[in-house]
């Protein structure tokens, strides 16, 4: 009997789908149009589908490289592709949306002329991590979202898109691992949902995210360690003990979504700086408006704090498309002790 009763109060709880928490999130802005709450729901439905190829990967032919590079150079994955066209096919003719930005494209993602624009400015990396598609690690989707500066109506453009991160008025990623989870966050809190498989819809299971108090792990590629500045690498020794350090674990993944997913749970600070034997990447590696800066703005509602080394990237105003920059991102005192070594060692 005990046991029935169990059950019955677990399925008489409150289950919130992602659409009933956006739609109770909008029900607190009176001035809401409704349209920011259906471009989040379609990105939560491209996550649907871009989970589905994930998922398959290995028994579909959507694992390998295209033949193709992007413009960075890096070789697109099958996958790259497929997630790029899922984000970009499910905006371009809902009349939300002015104009877009991709990491797989060169210059903005115009609306093709025949459909409406609409008051936001999607920017996004389809599929992060890619590299890490064919050996089945954990990969995600990470977007953000503005208000576009242009008059509306017109056709959105590229100013439109180079907004600082302290613009953004939504930010989220989706993870595609174990299971697939939504984590996002429209300026009052960061809010996790996860795939249910059975039913194919997202549900609140990470309520509220806050970062913990006590860190427990570093994120670095400790394999470009001896190509880091003297700051950085004398960061990296105290986050392990040395000088009164805080001794944390170390934990790299390799995939930016999921070291920053473990590093927002778990509490430490994850962390990208400018590799200074690398001419080509002298600014860093990670990309401002699609990468570096929606995880930022989580971190921040998180409780969080998101540097260059210098200054507070939210604050940064992107001169490109794909603007590169150092990272260090988490608890704050973390973050500020590495603004610390890096202003004391490197000038």
């Amino acid at each position: 009997m005990m046991t029935t009763r169990n059950s019955q109060k677990k399925l008489t709880g409150q289950i919130t789908t992602i659409e009933r928490h956006i739609l109770e999130k909008q029900s607190q802005h009176p001035d809401a149009t409704g349209a920011l709450t259906a471009l989040m729901y379609d990105i939560a439905l491209a996550g649907k589908l871009i989970a589905g190829h994930t998922t398959q990967a290995g028994l579909a032919e959507v694992i390998g490289t295209t033949s193709q590079t992007n413009i960075h150079g890096e070789e697109v994955q099958k996958l790259d592709e497929a997630a790029d066209k899922i984000l970009f096919r499910l905006n371009d003719h809902t009349g939300r949306v002015a104009v877009m930005v991709s990491e797989e494209a060169d210059d903005i993602l115009a609306i093709p002329e025949k459909y409406p624009t609409g008051k936001y400015v999607l920017s996004y990396d389809p599929l992060d991590g890619s590299s890490n598609i064919d050996y089945n690690v954990s990969v995600g989707t990470i977007f953000a979202i503005h208000q576009r500066l242009s008059a509306d109506g017109e056709r959105g453009t590229r100013e439109d898109a180079l907004q600082p991160g302290n613009k953004i008025v939504a930010a989220g990623y989706i993870l595609y691992g174990s299971s697939t989870m939504l984590v996002y966050s429209v300026g009052n809190g960061v809010y996790g949902f996860t795939l249910d498989p059975q039913i194919g819809e997202f549900l609140l299971s990470h309520p509220d995210i806050k970062l913990p108090a006590k860190p427990k792990y570093f994120s670095a590629n400790l394999g470009y360690q001896r190509k880091w500045s003297a700051g950085v690498r004398k960061y990296t020794d105290w986050l392990q003990g040395e000088d009164g350090g805080p001794t944390l674990g170390l934990r790299y993944i390799g995939s930016m979504v999921a070291d920053f997913h473990r590093t927002l749970l778990s509490g430490g600070v994850f962390y990208y700086p400018v590799n200074t034997r690398d001419a080509k990447r002298p600014h860093g590696k990670l990309r401002l408006l699609y990468e570096v800066n929606p995880l930022a703005f989580l971190m921040k509602q998180a409780g969080g704090y998101t540097s260059n080394g210098h200054r507070d990237v939210l604050d940064i105003q992107p001169t490109n498309l794909h603007h590169r920059t150092p990272v260090f991102m988490g608890n704050k005192d973390l973050v500020l002790q590495a603004e610390k070594f890096i202003k004391e060692y490197d000038g």
